[in-house]
């Protein structure tokens, strides 16, 4: 069977600190690509800030060459904040700046898709987040051909809910504009398979495998950031949701998005090649006849 695995920035970035520290990747981008190509991986992903840093040594064009070089073709790029803050606020100013970061690597890389949502947890009403969606997907098709994924978290303070999101995303109604499932995410917020069938196909846009514990450790965002766990390593029902996923169209790649120490820790071909073999164990169980 042959399956497409998407390398997720968190997963494959290597000793980063989450939110406290460095969260750029001290593995070079030569060497990622490679990696990918040698365990099958289809694509990978960059975080902003480690697009900055990449930035600061290669164009946008050499980044594109070294990922084309490799046989990679989904590229995703994460994460936009705020882009629903009234205009002249400083977060706002601070999300326009990473925005056009954002899109203008998205025309030059052809990416696959940009991430979005509210990790900053900033306030807003689903009103305003459906207006500021299509608002923002409007701006996207006039400047590349990426569409833009709004992430259901349980720790979005404005949708934390598949309905909400879905609110959000087929309210605003743009043909570039979809949802982003992780199933971390759906197993913490108890979203079972089958739930997954109220998302029409054509928003279903993106899909990323990421295993856990039902049980909630005491602090949540070091629980999300530091201590998940490899597809089919918890206890979250990873070939159910694919099953699910694929019945109702979903023909995209699989990112992994594993944010763990202990994945974080291993030698580079070793958390490559487990991220592939993990995944791919799972999906093929999904999508068994």
């Amino acid at each position: 069977m042959s399956v497409d695995i998407l390398g997720a920035y968190w997963t494959t970035a290597g000793p980063v600190q989450i939110r406290t520290g460095r969260e750029w990747s001290l593995f070079d981008w030569p060497d990622r690509c490679a990696e990918a190509k040698r365990v099958g991986m289809s694509g990978l992903g960059i975080w902003h800030t480690d697009l900055e840093h990449l930035l600061e040594r290669y164009s946008l064009a050499e980044i594109k060459q070294i990922f084309d070089d490799s046989g990679l073709r989904d590229l995703e790029l994460e994460f936009l904040n705020d882009w629903f803050v009234p205009p002249g606020d400083e977060k706002r100013v601070a999300s326009d700046g990473q925005r056009d970061l954002l899109f203008e690597a998205a025309a030059a890389l052809d990416a696959h898709h940009i991430k979005i949502g509210n990790l900053a947890r900033t306030p807003a009403t689903v009103e305003r987040l459906t207006e500021a969606f299509g608002e923002l997907c409007a701006d996207a098709a006039n400047r590349h051909g990426a569409p833009l994924t709004y992430e259901l978290m349980p720790f979005d303070i404005n949708a934390a809910s598949l309905e909400a999101v879905l609110r959000i995303v087929v309210g605003a109604g743009a043909p570039n504009g979809g949802i982003a499932i992780d199933t971390w995410h759906l197993g913490k917020m108890h979203i079972v398979p089958d739930e997954l069938r109220a998302i029409p196909p054509e928003y279903m846009t993106y899909v990323e495998l990421s295993d856990g514990m039902q049980e909630n450790m005491p602090d949540h965002s070091q629980e999300t950031t530091r201590f998940r766990r490899l597809p089919g390593e918890g206890e979250f029902d990873i070939p159910g949701y694919v099953r699910v996923l694929a019945d109702i169209g979903y023909t995209g790649p699989w990112g992994v998005e594993v944010l763990s120490d202990a994945l974080r820790e291993l030698p580079m071909p070793e958390m490559f090649q487990r991220t592939v073999d993990t995944a791919v164990d799972q999906i093929e169980k999904g999508l068994k006849p």
